[in-house]
């Protein structure tokens, strides 16, 4: 059974790695209405060397990501806040059928994960280092901030859109790469999520969810 959307193309049923949806394979994961106990889709789970290839991923993504100017990358981040916004509904459909929350509540979920997209991507411009005074007189000690590597980010089922949004904001804005592994409960608010990050411009490799 399919979910009713208005955009159908949020309904994604496999992991998400390098840029591309990962094919289907003979290990599925049978996600349900918690209110229902219906069979809402059937998801393309990610064996181990799919998980290895999503951090390969990530970190040869990373290379050039870390490179992208702060104000560049804020407005990938600002794009895809402004594109969960536009499907705030659907994302909230989502979120119920898999999840079991109000759809009020959905709702408002959606707009608390989208602001961090709006938070974080205008932090991205105000990375700063500091200038420390030395124990000589002649010197001064520089810290500057860099990415330091890919994230992982394991996310629960009670909050399958927020959680993702609260790790992968941050670690966007500061120029890592990530990899999501949401709970199995609820993965379709997770692949939804990456479908409009990449409609937002997260280059292929940036942004990966494994199943």
């Amino acid at each position: 059974m399919a979910i009713d959307l208005s955009d159908s193309d949020l309904f994604k049923t496999s992991s998400y790695v390098g840029g591309e949806w990962m094919p289907d394979s003979s290990h599925r994961l049978a996600v349900t209405n918690p209110a229902t106990g219906e069979v809402i889709a059937e998801v393309a789970t990610t064996d181990a060397s799919g998980t290895l290839k999503a951090i390969a991923a990530a970190h040869d993504a990373m290379q050039s990501w870390r490179e992208v100017p702060a104000k560049a990358r804020a407005q990938v981040l600002r794009r895809w806040f402004d594109l969960m916004m536009a499907h705030q509904e659907d994302l909230a459909i989502i979120m119920t059928t898999e999840q079991g929350k109000a759809l009020a509540e959905s709702r408002g979920e959606v707009a608390y994960g989208a602001a961090f997209m709006e938070w974080f991507g205008e932090q991205a411009k105000r990375i700063d280092g500091d200038v420390i005074p030395a124990p000589s007189s002649d010197k001064r000690v520089v810290c500057i901030k860099q990415p330091i590597g890919v994230v992982a980010a394991i996310t629960p089922w009670n909050f399958p859109n927020a959680m993702i949004a609260r790790k992968a904001a941050p670690a966007l804005a500061a120029g890592c790469s990530i990899v999501i592994k949401p709970a199995s409960e609820t993965p379709l608010s997770a692949l939804a999520m990456a479908e409009l990050a990449e409609r937002a411009g997260v280059p292929a490799g940036v942004l990966n969810v494994v199943v």
